[in-house]
């Protein structure tokens, strides 16, 4: 084989090469800008929650670094987008002081959202002698006997989106909603049973996917 036919062989494979490179290239490019197209007219909007109310059975912090308590939640969740639906494949609630788990988690059923849909769950969250840091123990009996306590109502959990037939994969779905509750002269709360008091919080949350 001559030099002249070797030269011909690497030049036609150069340009094959440089044909399968550059449909490529415009291949990616049409996805990208399909996805970019389908982003910008759906509008994507992650999930907002409000923390209606807090109803308090059961909250004693006498026990050195030790707390009994008993809540119960209500979470309002709303779909804002008008094309996408929301599945909540797992969604668990639990209440913090200052960053600290003191209750366990309950789980909420898996649900669907759909579009504009509002959702409204009110699940009892509770914890018996869960320990507490002792730097945190002493700040929460403090809070208690000054007659307010601010706690952290939190929700996570994994959602998935649907827009038309196409259902995504998980993300993770973190809310937060701070909340206070009163002791002492119960002037901002209701008493609703024999040991239970009920705090109107209208409290819109934090929320990150």
């Amino acid at each position: 084989m001559s030099v002249k036919e070797c030269d011909h062989h690497k030049g036609k494979k150069r340009r094959t090469f440089q044909r399968v490179f550059w449909c490529i290239v415009v291949f990616l490019f049409l996805v990208l800008l399909a996805i970019l197209l389908i982003w910008a007219i759906l509008r994507p909007t992650k999930p907002t929650f409000t923390l209606q109310d807090v109803t308090v059975y059961a909250f004693n912090a006498t026990v050195p670094n030790f707390l009994t308590s008993s809540f119960q939640v209500t979470l309002i969740s709303r779909n804002p987008n008008d094309h996408i639906g929301v599945y909540y494949d797992r969604l668990e609630t639990y209440v913090t002081y200052q960053s600290q788990q003191v209750t366990f988690r309950t789980s909420i059923p898996p649900t669907y959202q759909g579009h504009k849909e509002v959702n409204v769950w009110s699940p009892f969250v509770y914890g018996t002698n869960v320990p507490v840091a002792p730097f945190n123990f002493q700040g929460l009996s403090q809070n208690q006997a000054a007659g307010t306590v601010l706690i952290t109502v939190r929700a996570n959990g994994r959602v998935r989106w649907k827009v038309g037939t196409f259902i995504s994969g998980r993300y993770h779905l973190y809310v937060r909603c701070p909340a206070f509750i009163s002791f002492g002269a119960r002037g901002n709360g209701i008493v609703v049973g024999e040991n239970a008091i009920k705090f109107q919080i209208i409290q819109r949350c934090s929320v990150s996917v």
